[in-house]
């Protein structure tokens, strides 16, 4: 279990990641809450609404979040930027958790892990939203069950941040660090993901991690991925996105139609 001035409710997701169980997800890019919905239905542990890299604005976020109630599935959110505002509108709407992308330095991440907390933070506070049931919990619970419960995870992406990870796996607060692997083989020139130089740099972001007591994430798009990668310490597996799957199945059928002309 990480040591932090934020201990997880017992019983939450947050609790499972410091744990390190092992969480599967899949990123959700399409702005309507049904992919979502049925992934909940499916069982997976959580998902991540990517609204760094798809057509996510607050309103289409807020419907993610009401599809996940009915299978209470945690949504994370990974964000623009580690910008307040940004942490705070997702938060509000009730996510369990955020996922921030290009996170350099120890100073970042400790803002970062203050932006998302109350006590000892500077979460800005209202009750009138999803995450406070609209009014339907007090101050003072609202406030030591979002500290609890929600989950910051810094991206670990750049050269420079590599080179800093273990200054900000050491943050309090962070719990834990993701390896991206995409953004770290395009700014390394890496011919693929599994150069050696993105190989290494995995590693050491996971050292780093499990030297401070924190969890793993990573993404896969393969179970092979999946295998190799779970080898370093990784835990909390975002596999594929809902684009991909709907992708990938929709070629399986069509060319499976295909081949019956003639058969």
């Amino acid at each position: 279990m990480s040591k932090t001035s934020w201990p997880a409710a017992p019983g939450s997701f947050r609790e499972r990641v410091l744990g390190g169980a092992l969480c599967a997800g899949t990123f959700v890019k399409i702005p309507t809450g049904h992919a979502t919905e049925i992934l909940g239905d499916l069982g997976y542990d959580f998902v991540v609404a990517d609204a760094e890299h798809a057509p996510l604005d607050r309103t289409a976020l807020d419907n993610i979040m009401q599809a996940a109630g009915r299978d209470r599935i945690p949504v994370l959110v990974r964000v623009p930027s580690g910008n307040s505002w940004h942490l705070l509108s997702v938060l509000d709407c009730g996510a369990a958790g955020v996922v921030v992308p290009h996170v350099m330095h120890a100073k970042q991440a400790e803002e970062i892990a203050l932006s998302c907390r109350y006590r000892g933070g500077r979460r800005g506070f209202s009750a009138g939203t999803r995450a406070g049931r609209f009014g339907g919990e007090a101050r003072w619970d609202l406030v030591d069950r979002a500290d609890a419960e929600t989950l910051v995870i810094a991206q670990i992406e750049d050269p420079e941040a590599v080179d800093n990870v273990e200054e900000i796996a050491a943050v309090d607060g962070v719990d834990a660090l993701f390896i991206g692997r995409g953004d770290l083989t395009v700014a390394y020139g890496a011919p693929s993901n599994d150069a050696d130089v993105i190989e290494e740099a995995s590693r050491r972001i996971a050292d780093a991690a499990r030297k401070h007591d924190k969890a793993v994430a990573i993404f896969a798009a393969s179970i092979a991925e999946v295998e190799k990668l779970r080898k370093i310490g990784a835990s909390i597996i975002v596999y594929s996105a809902d684009q991909s799957f709907l992708r990938a199945g929709a070629r399986k059928a069509l060319e499976d139609i295909r081949a019956l002309d003639g058969a």
